[in-house]
């Protein structure tokens, strides 16, 4: 495709400080020449001279200074001699026979100075004079270079598409979405075909996924293989201070990619413009801003070839005006990689490093259930780190697993704990574990560890066999009951709580209440959901849409949930407390527990059982 009309809208900012303290010293300049007078500018002649015109009456006028007098003679010549530095400058004359009390003629004066008020005066020009020129840098600044009327100018960065290294290729996993934009790549290259047809390419395509997922790499992919410019902004870009900025930004943003037709458009984090109108405390300006962005794409036609692509992921804050058919057609969702897409991803981002024989990709991708692309690449960067710090020469699974440990809940800290303390966290790990293992639809146990990470001072780790997208009321009740191992752990050994379970508490009690008020799992209720009216509030404020009297049925039902897993986490450790004490033995003595070492602690001694 010929694209002839390339651009950039990020041209290098012009060095003018040369030419800003060149006009400043020309105006001190100009202040010290205006405040302080030099010689009358006539002929120099010596003193003799001088004295000699004065004696023969043909001196008009005569000023004496400190060191230097000047003269007007009655035939208008300017004459000035110096006087050099004498103590009494009058004596100069005196002792060359002049009586100057007999002239009237004659001025006696000190050198001209500044006075204080002079110098107030000149401080005071030259404070407006710095003053001026630095408001000027700021608002060159904050229109990107282009003066103080360019506050409107959009601070989109360009990229030319044919000069995109990204490509579909180069994108491991969303098999689905690369799908859904491939038609958007072929108008763009070939938009005749479709034009012909009468066909019309979705004016707007909207990304929604989790952070992470891919979505601006993907609107790059796009840019990248149809080979057309690449207007890349974000939401935040398009506010300012000033009302009516950020509007002027889209108008000029838009201007911008028609010019350089057939282009993409790209928004990121679209949703901090283009939230509900009327239902969040967004001031003018950013319905303003809302407002242009509906009346720019509205305003295209078939044969500007523009397409705008945003990303969020909160398409429920979204105005639905920005959602209808001709602005944002088609919504293409971006979910957490599966099993093979992470594989994929490993796989793509493991090319540049040298990652040991037997790596098995396959046990990495179910250990990293949950992890965005992103978080992926992060695994591998930290698995290369620590590595390197190793000195090691190939990336293991033992750095894999680390990594991807630290990327959840952070570095291990070298905290110094007592001895109670590390029983204490032991048993409770252990009660976790414990309690999961004799749970249906538990997954099984992947890693037990008592090292202190961020927030926590232990984790129990799972591995599950499978993506879940479905969860059964089983399901829940049984993650629910062994976030309760801990607590029960802690209560049966030492017959006393501490506040490490604040968490799992936290966690469960959430779950718990989706349980009742999304899902409709509780008996006594129904099927119902409940939960906040957003159209009810104004500005944010938003009420509920149930009634006291059923809020407190389903605090009750919350609480059923909550204490009859607790009371069946007692019950299961009550009766396996001899393998609880064996497998907290086993964790004070080396801190880390694989998976595979506690199903044999567990398993051997329910035989011997």
């Amino acid at each position: 495709m010929n694209n002839k009309k390339k651009f950039s809208l990020n041209k290098p900012k012009k060095n003018n400080t040369f030419v800003w303290i060149f006009f400043i010293f020309v105006v001190v300049f100009f202040l010290i020449y205006l405040f302080i007078p030099t010689l009358n500018n006539g002929k120099s002649v010596p003193i003799s001279t001088l004295i000699v015109d004065l004696k023969s009456n043909k001196i008009k006028q005569l000023t004496i200074y400190q060191t230097y007098a000047t003269a007007t003679l009655k035939n208008g010549t300017l004459i000035n001699s110096n006087l050099g530095s004498p103590t009494n400058p009058t004596s100069i004359f005196t002792s060359n026979g002049v009586n100057l009390s007999k002239y009237n003629n004659i001025t006696i004066a000190q050198n001209p100075t500044l006075s204080a008020s002079d110098i107030i005066t000149l401080i005071f020009i030259l404070v407006i004079v710095l003053t001026t020129w630095y408001t000027v840098r700021q608002f060159k600044s904050a229109g990107n270079g282009g003066g103080i009327f360019s506050m409107g100018e959009s601070k989109a960065k360009l990229f030319i598409g044919s000069k995109q290294s990204i490509k579909f290729d180069g994108i491991a996993g969303l098999v689905e979405a690369k799908e859904e934009v491939f038609e958007i790549v072929d108008f763009l290259k070939n938009p005749k075909k479709y034009s012909d047809l009468g066909a019309r390419i979705p004016k707007g395509v909207l990304l929604v996924g989790p952070p992470g997922t891919g979505k601006t790499l993907l609107a790059k992919a796009i840019a990248g293989e149809s080979g057309v410019s690449f207007f890349s902004t974000s939401g935040s870009e398009f506010e300012e201070m000033l009302v009516g900025a950020g509007a002027s930004r889209v108008r000029d943003l838009f201007s911008k990619a028609r010019k350089s037709s057939p282009s993409i458009i790209f928004i990121d984090e679209i949703d901090a413009v283009a939230r509900k109108r009327g239902y969040s405390i967004a001031g003018a300006h950013t319905e303003q801003t809302l407002n242009q962005i509906l009346v720019e794409m509205d305003g295209f036609d078939t044969s500007t070839n523009v397409i705008v692509i945003a990303a969020t992921n909160r398409p429920d804050v979204l105005d639905p005006a920005l959602l209808r058919p001709g602005r944002f057609d088609r919504t293409i969702m971006l979910s957490l990689p599966d099993l093979e897409e992470r594989k994929s991803i490993l796989r793509l981002h493991s090319k540049n490093k040298p990652m040991g024989k037997d790596l098995d990709f396959d046990k990495i991708a179910k250990r990293t259930i949950g992890f965005s692309g992103a978080d992926l690449e992060n695994v591998l960067n930290e698995a290369a780190i620590l590595t390197a710090k190793k000195e090691l020469k190939t990336i293991t699974e033992v750095e894999i697993e680390e990594a991807a440990t630290k990327v959840v809940m952070g570095p291990a800290k070298k905290t110094s704990r007592t001895e109670d303390e590390k029983k204490i966290v032991s048993y409770h790990e252990a009660g976790h574990a414990l309690v999961s293992k004799f749970l249906p639809e538990s997954d099984p146990v992947h890693r037990i560890s008592i090292v202190p990470r961020g927030m926590s001072g232990g984790a129990t780790m799972y591995l599950p066999t499978q993506d879940n997208y479905l969860y059964t009321k089983t399901k829940f009740q049984t993650m629910i009951t062994h976030m309760f191992g801990g607590r029960a752990a802690e209560k049966i050994i030492f017959d006393d709580i501490t506040n490490g379970a604040s968490d799992d508490i936290k966690k469960a009690s959430e779950m718990a209440r989706r349980m009742v008020t999304e899902f409709g799992m509780s008996d006594l209720i129904g099927p119902i959901e409940f939960g906040n009216d957003e159209e009810a509030g104004y500005y944010g404020n938003v009420e509920k849409n149930y009634s006291e009297e059923t809020s407190s049925i389903i605090d009750k039902e919350v609480s059923k949930i909550l204490n009859s897993s607790y009371k069946k986490a007692l019950d299961i450790l009550s009766k396996h407390k001899n393998i609880l004490d064996a497998i907290a033995s086993k964790l004070i003595e080396e801190e880390v527990l694989e998976g595979e070492d506690f199903n044999k602690i567990v398993d051997s001694m329910l035989n011997v059982g």
